[in-house]
Formats: structure tokens, C-alpha cells, sequence
């Protein structure tokens, strides 16, 4: 398995001719060939002149917290100074981009549509496209797969665009970052120099466990692909009173609350379980989020098969679940964030549709898996995505 950042260490002629390089990365940016090596000191190592680095959200560390704004810094380990994406701006400024030959993007995504790091990308191709800036895209698997039988909706209504979706695309979408680069440029950045230095060694139908790779914590409640996996579903739950796990070893594998009755949540999913994964009862102590230090009742989805994971849709019967059971409990809440000060909205900012609020709110007992299968349709995606395809 080598990702592209192997591919331009071994070879930085790769990347041709060039002065001045912008990289957008993070801690999580990490060679396959050593995953102790971070991707910008490798670059420097090289012989690459990297002379301005760029953070996504969580900070060029991959350790701030969800959603809080960073702020420009330096960095540590390299010097260089570093311009944050996530607070006070989401795309670069003209002038932090003036007099660089290139911006290469290295940052490991999870192939979930409201995960931001495809965001900042969206944003720094707008930027670079403008600039007449070229973007080079150093590639790396999805995590989740490929195969494009597997993307689950819905496609985002654009009614609903935001930093978590600002553009018309599925909630799993199975691209890696560098195809969704290309869809991009086909689409919205017309004549931009986009660049794709691709992976070996991965194919459409491989999830993160068939690498054979180490997993490296994407942020601080992606401590492992099997989160990873569950995210797409399992995030649905922060636009709501249940704690998603945040400050536990188990994030976005299980929700729970105080005042759960896991017993007839388990029961009512027991007529209708998703294939690849078997819910169980747990006890966890949230450290962040509603009930932090607090005891929680709780439900844990455990893949079963990593392959059959249909995880929005296990997300979204879950969470009928809950409502059928808790009608008095349940609440849906605000998530405010740097992108989203007030929180209003956030499930239809991630689901990317109405009328599934309704649905769920109105008759949770009748929502089955045939009606999911229809709210999770990617409708059109395979053939939008025909052309700019990089693996088999």
C-alpha cells in the first residue's frame, strides 16, 4: 500500500518544477511506509520547499476539539507558520496564497460527507482555481470503501449546504479526496490545474482493516477505523440529547443517556437489524458533550462484517428507535460550532434533506428498513462520478 505523499518522497520530481509549496495537512498525515513520519517533514525532508502550511479543523495537531475555531500559529516540528481554515476563515486569502507555485493537500478524510476535511478542500481548490494556483491532491484510500454500490444518500439538498456540505454529494460518498478533486473540477472549478498523485495498492471493495495499515486518529473522537465505519450513522446523534460517546475509547460506536431503556430500544431493533453489525447494551461515561461525567445507558453497534456496514442507514434506525421508545425523553438539539455559532439545524445540515425530522417525530414506529432504503438512496452519483474515477 503506498499513498501518494510515498509516491513524492521516493520521487519529488513528481511534483515538477516549484519554488514556493503551500501544504494543507495535519498530524494525522502520515507516510504508509512509516506511519511515525508526519507528511511535512518527510516533504521537507525531500527537498520540497514547503514554505507555508495550512490546518483543517482540529488544528494542524488533529487535536482540537470538534468544531471550536484554531487560530494561526507555528508549527513545532517544521518552523514554518501556519494558517488555520477552521475559525476566524474557511478558505485561504488571496495573499496567503501570492507568490506559491503550488498548494499540495495531504489530509486523511473518512469518506463521511459532514466530516469537514473534503470541505476545506472544496475551499482551498475555490481559492486556488482564483489564484490560478495549482492543487496538487497527494491521495490516500477511503477509509470506508469504494464501491459505489455501497455510497448512501441522501444527496445534499442544497437548501441545506453548509461547512459540513456545500455541495450536492452523498453522505457516504466513496470517492477518495483526490477523485472528489477532479469531480470538483470538472464541476465548479472549470480550468484549474488539478493534479492527483494517486495510491497503489488499494482497491474500490478494501475498507481500512484490508490495508493492513495502521490506524492513525484523524481527530480526537476518530481514534479508530471501526468509529470510522459507524460515523456516517452514528454522527446523526449529535442533533440530538443523546451523548455520541465523545471522551470515551468508543466515540460514534455507541449513543446512550442517563435515562435510556436500552432493553426496549434493543427490542424494537431486534425486528429489523442492519446487516454487517449486532447492537448490545453498554454502560459509558461521556468526558465531553451531554452527560459529560456522567453515567449513560447505552446502545453500541458492533460491525459484524465490515463489508455489509450500511452504517447511515443503521444510524437512522437506531435513532427511530429511540424516539419510539423515549417519545417523552428525546429532544433534538443544537451543535453550535465555529462554522455554525448558533447550532440550528445541525440534522438537516448532515441528513442534507427535509422531511425526515417530520417522518421521524411523526411515526418512528413505522420507520423499517424499506423506508430507509429509500432516504438513503444515492440517486445518479455513479453515473455523475463516471470519468473521473482513479482505482478499480
Amino acid at each position: 500500500m503506498i499513498f501518494g505523499i510515498d509516491h513524492v518522497i521516493a520521487d519529488p520530481r513528481l511534483l515538477g518544477s516549484l519554488a514556493r509549496v503551500g501544504l494543507v495537512t495535519n498530524d494525522a498525515a502520515r507516510l504508509a511506509a512509516q506511519p511515525s513520519g508526519h507528511s511535512r517533514t518527510a516533504l521537507l525532508g525531500a527537498g520540497v520547499p514547503v514554505v507555508r502550511l495550512f490546518g483543517p479543523e482540529h488544528g494542524l495537531g488533529a487535536s482540537a476539539a470538534d468544531g471550536a475555531g484554531v487560530s494561526d500559529s507555528t508549527d513545532a516540528l517544521s518552523g514554518l507558520p501556519v494558517v488555520s481554515l477552521y475559525g476566524e476563515r474557511m478558505r485561504p486569502a488571496p495573499e496567503q496564497l501570492a507568490g506559491l507555485d503550488a498548494v499540495l493537500f495531504d489530509v486523511p478524510d473518512i469518506g463521511a460527507r459532514f466530516y469537514t476535511y473534503v470541505w476545506t478542500l472544496f475551499e482551498v481548490g475555490a481559492a486556488c482555481a482564483e489564484a490560478g494556483v495549482p492543487l496538487i491532491v497527494l491521495d490516500r484510500p477511503n477509509p470506508l470503501g469504494g464501491r459505489l454500490d455501497f455510497a448512501e444518500g441522501p444527496i445534499l439538498d442544497m437548501t441545506f449546504a453548509s461547512f459540513v456540505g456545500n455541495d450536492a454529494i452523498p453522505v457516504r460518498h466513496a470517492l477518495t479526496v483526490g477523485e472528489l478533486a477532479l469531480l470538483w473540477q470538472r464541476e465548479r472549478w472549470p480550468g484549474a490545474d488539478v493534479r492527483v498523485i494517486a495510491c497503489d495498492g488499494w482497491r474500490r471493495e478494501m475498507v481500512w482493516s484490508d490495508t493492513g495499515l495502521e490506524w492513525i486518529p484523524t481527530s480526537p473522537s476518530m481514534p479508530s477505523a471501526e468509529g470510522a465505519l459507524l460515523y456516517p450513522g452514528m454522527c446523526l446523534f449529535e442533533a440530538t440529547n443523546l451523548s455520541v460517546g465523545r471522551g470515551t475509547d468508543a466515540p460514534f460506536q455507541q449513543v446512550g443517556a442517563p435515562w435510556l431503556d436500552v432493553a426496549r430500544v434493543l427490542d424494537h431493533l431486534s425486528r429489523q437489524t442492519p446487516r454487517g453489525v449486532r447492537f448490545e447494551r453498554v454502560v459509558f461515561t461521556p468526558g465531553i458533550g451531554p452527560y459529560a461525567g456522567e453515567p449513560c445507558e447505552g446502545v453500541r453497534a458492533v460491525a459484524t462484517d465490515a463489508h455489509l456496514v450500511r452504517p447511515v442507514g443503521l444510524g437512522l434506525l437506531l435513532l427511530a428507535a429511540v424516539i419510539a421508545t423515549h417519545r417523552l425523553r428525546f429532544a433534538w438539539a443544537r451543535y453550535p460550532t465555529a462554522a455554525n455559532p448558533r447550532g440550528d439545524g445541525h440534522f438537516e445540515r448532515l441528513i442534507g434533506r427535509s422531511g425526515i425530522r417530520a417522518t421521524l417525530d411523526a411515526t418512528p414506529d413505522r420507520v423499517d428498513g424499506a423506508m430507509v432504503e429509500a432516504w438513503t438512496r444515492a440517486d445518479g452519483w455513479r453515473d455523475r462520478v463516471r470519468g473521473i474515477l482513479r482505482y478499480d
